[in-house]
């Protein structure tokens, strides 16, 4: 077989697919974050008529540069919540009004092959959008999210992606000398929401 790899990850996404549309999610497969980006801008945007679009820390989000596009646009309100230099105050306001827009973007900590997303917050902004208040959400899901069961999407969530975002934002966690999750209950843990 000519290609064995890229025959082995068809076969996983369009399963994968198949499970997320059961769970009445609509599906657009991406062949990179470019392809992502083409999607979003211009087929869901003109689809959903969003005139207001909020975000969610996502890593995978900003490989596709759909903040910029979205920033660049006139027509549309960005609630942007990536500003780290506005004050606390402010910066859970926007987080706030990010709830009500009408499209909101973000990424996903795993996915399960069953079709379930699972996520850990700091705050709870990017959850509590995932599961209700945007008119319309995306979640950009990149297959490195791929996990067989929710015990391994926990696994990864707490040994993969909560260090990684800690260690990115700086915080002064142990997660972020040991690389892995200590159960910490130190004030700075981005661990604090889960939804499934």
């Amino acid at each position: 077989m000519e290609k064995p790899l890229e025959h082995y990850w068809a076969k996983r996404l369009a399963d994968l697919q198949q499970t997320l549309e059961a769970n009445n999610f609509e599906v657009y497969p991406a062949a990179d974050p470019a392809a992502a980006h083409r999607i979003v801008m211009d087929e869901i945007l003109p689809k959903c008529g969003a005139r207001s679009v909020g975000w969610g820390g996502s890593m995978t989000v900003a490989g596709t540069g759909l903040f910029q596009a979205v920033k660049a646009r006139t027509d549309i309100e960005m609630v942007d919540t990536l500003d780290k230099q506005v004050s606390a105050e402010e910066f859970v306001e926007r987080r706030r009004r990010s709830l009500l827009v009408d499209l909101f973007i973000t990424g996903t900590n795993a996915v399960t092959e069953d079709g379930q997303l699972v996520n850990l917050d700091m705050l709870g902004n990017r959850v509590a959008a995932l599961t209700f208040g945007p008119k319309h959400v995306v979640v950009i899901v990149g297959r490195n999210k791929i996990v067989p069961s929710i015990d391994e999407a926990m696994f990864r969530v707490k040994n993969i992606a909560a260090p990684a975002n800690a260690m990115r934002l700086d915080k002064k966690t142990p997660c972020v000398k040991t690389s892995y999750c200590e159960e910490c209950k130190s004030p700075e843990r981005i661990c604090n929401s889960w939804t499934i």
